[in-house]
């Protein structure tokens, strides 16, 4: 864990990574709407101070922020919630820093003002996030900047061990085949989903160590993320596929309903209340 702590009560994460493309085409990445939903989760952003950024992190999992600060091409501020209920608010800060060779430096600051360590966990899981997602940032740059993007995002929940339900979820009998996936495999969905292929970029490290990035040919040139993440008390179990291209909204419209009754029957979403 790396979480600052200042005498002042403040303690902060950062989390950076360098890019490639001019600070325009990368504050188009991190500060728009549709560049936000080109390597993140879909999202809407008002891009003005007092505007409202909101990310969607599966069905009724709003995550609502208030823009604070807004330097067009520079940085900006967004204040939320930090998540469960009680929590206190936490000031996520983006900058984009120009480098010479044609790249930028991106950055995130979370922070939040807090007289005990109760809410340190919940930083340090936003800095274990965001290394998959820069990835997912830093290969949208090199081969997919400006392209549409069209995301099949599909979630599902267990009430068995992270391990238990990765096993479930990405193992060989019945589920996605990626337990035992090696960086620069060719993998390919099992038989009874859409069909989708490509090679294994990146494992999960850390408190993320059941994921798994991969680059994607088809349907589309892409990227997918899946994984398995400890959730309130149950484990989520997530795919994202990130489609580039004019033909891009078909091939989601194509894969999300058969990746959806896939989820639905091995993973259902809980009953609420």
């Amino acid at each position: 864990m790396s979480v600052k702590k200042d005498p002042s009560g403040r303690r902060s994460i950062q989390v950076e990574v360098e890019v490639p493309g001019t600070p325009e085409d990368v504050w188009r990445a991190i500060a728009t709407g549709p560049g936000i939903s080109s390597w993140f989760v879909p999202c809407t952003s008002e891009e003005k101070a007092g505007g409202q950024l909101v990310c969607t992190f599966g069905p009724g999992m709003d995550s609502a922020a208030t823009i604070t600060v807004w330097e067009p091409g520079k940085r900006f501020v967004a204040e939320g919630d930090l998540g469960m209920p009680g929590s206190p608010k936490v000031a996520t800060e983006w900058t984009v820093e120009a480098r010479s060779g044609g790249t930028c430096i991106v950055r995130v600051v979370h922070s939040l003002f807090a007289s005990t360590d109760d809410w340190d966990n919940q930083l340090d899981g936003l800095e274990q996030g965001w290394p998959a997602y820069f990835r997912i940032l830093r290969i949208y740059m090199e081969r997919f900047k400006g392209l549409p993007c069209e995301q099949v995002q599909r979630i599902g929940f267990s009430k068995e061990s992270e391990a238990q339900a990765w096993q479930k979820f990405g193992g060989p009998d019945g589920g996605l085949a990626l337990v035992s996936a090696a960086p620069g495999q060719r993998w390919s969905t099992p038989a009874g989903l859409p069909r989708a292929a490509g090679v294994v970029d990146t494992l999960g490290k850390g408190s993320h160590k059941h994921t798994v990035l991969l680059r994607l040919d088809e349907p589309l040139p892409g990227t997918a993320y899946i994984g398995a993440f400890s959730c309130g008390g149950m484990v989520m179990l997530c795919v994202s596929l990130y489609l580039y291209g004019e033909g891009a909204k078909a091939a989601a419209e194509r894969a999300g309903p058969g990746w959806q009754q896939w989820m639905s029957e091995r993973f259902p979403m809980p009953e609420m209340g």
